[in-house]
């Protein structure tokens, strides 16, 4: 059973599966499904529980020896089994692969992973796990989600906000969640259950966001000039390295400058974005910008990074961080800039 985070606790309602396992690269998505599953256990009988951390040198036995060794009072068990790498290996993944063969209905088997790679997701032992219980990807929010979700977070403690407020929270929390969590619920410490003012989430919410180079290209290609500057200056504060950043923009610059062209050669825009090798859903994040930056302000664009490069190597002078951000407004801009310079 593949299972996406919001279907988990209407699953936990109907059933309890004998294998899970949750994954995601968000600690608080993490935490509370891995809590929720738990909890679910506990309702049901499952008063045990064994924590097993599979790190370097992990012997599999132990997961074996943990299945096998129930209480003498007959108390069903959950094994806690962490996978901080996520990667079990070949040892490990003939260990999951044997236990879902055979579960055991007094043990319950939760197993934990911080991230797992598209090679992991379609390995074995978690076709095994979906085949014997439920495998469940945890995935955030996107930019543009967020403030429903943090609505929803906030209506759980009985409290409400308007349009405005969520937008000041989401742009203050940004690829943070486990710090969203944090505000969101000192929010519910500060004021009663109501609809809460600008004013007063003003007041109590911290500016802790999280940004990093994928959201830089993605909102360069977005055109977002407001989220460009905020990402650049929280990855600024960041002490995030300037030849990292140049290369993050310069990527997208060298795309839009390649498919322009070819575009301008009356090619099909097809094969320019696998030619660009633009996959998934970053080619519908090209097209937006390809309407909006046209080859030639792409060369130029290009030029500009390659000055910006001669600055970085003490070359030329000027700041930076300042012209990160001239650079990315014209691109975000496209023709705009190129009117409004002309």
């Amino acid at each position: 059973m593949l299972l996406k985070g919001e279907q988990l606790a209407a699953q936990l309602a109907r059933e309890l599966q004998p294998v899970y396992l949750v994954y995601g690269d968000e600690p608080l998505l993490l935490i509370e499904a891995a809590d929720a599953i738990r909890a679910a256990a506990r309702q049901r009988g499952f008063d045990e529980r064994e924590v097993l951390s599979a790190q370097a040198g992990f012997n599999w036995n132990e997961l074996y020896q943990a299945g096998g060794s129930l209480s003498l009072f007959g108390a069903r068990k959950v094994i806690d089994l962490r996978l901080p790498t996520g990667k079990p290996g070949r040892e490990g993944s003939a260990a999951l692969h044997d236990y879902c063969a055979r579960p055991s209905p007094d043990v319950l088997l939760l197993v934990s992973a911080f991230e797992l790679d598209w090679r992991e997701e379609k390995a074995a032992w978690v076709a095994a796990i979906a085949a014997a219980g439920a495998v469940v990807k945890l995935v955030a929010p996107a930019v543009g989600e967020l403030p429903a979700w943090i609505a929803g977070r906030l209506a759980r403690q009985g409290q409400r906000a308007d349009a405005a407020s969520l937008r000041f929270i989401a742009d203050r929390v940004e690829g943070n969640l486990l710090a969203a969590h944090q505000e969101i619920v000192k929010l519910g410490a500060l004021y009663a259950a109501k609809e809460l003012s600008l004013a007063e989430v003003r007041a109590a919410v911290l500016n802790v966001a999280r940004y990093d180079l994928d959201d830089l290209r993605s909102a360069l290609l977005v055109g977002d000039p407001v989220r460009l500057v905020r990402i650049l200056d929280g990855l600024q504060q960041e002490g995030e390295a300037p030849l990292l950043i140049l290369w993050a923009i310069s990527e997208e610059v060298r795309a839009l400058a390649q498919i322009g062209s070819g575009l301008v050669a009356r090619r099909p825009l097809e094969a320019l974005l696998k030619e660009a090798r633009v996959w998934g859903a970053r080619q519908s994040l090209m097209r937006q910008a390809l309407q909006r930056c046209s080859a030639p302000q792409a060369a130029a664009a290009l030029q500009h990074a390659a000055n910006i490069d001669r600055m970085i190597k003490g070359l030329g002078s000027g700041d930076v961080w300042n012209e990160f951000r001239r650079l990315a407004l014209s691109l975000a801009a496209g023709g705009r800039a190129a009117r409004l310079s002309g």
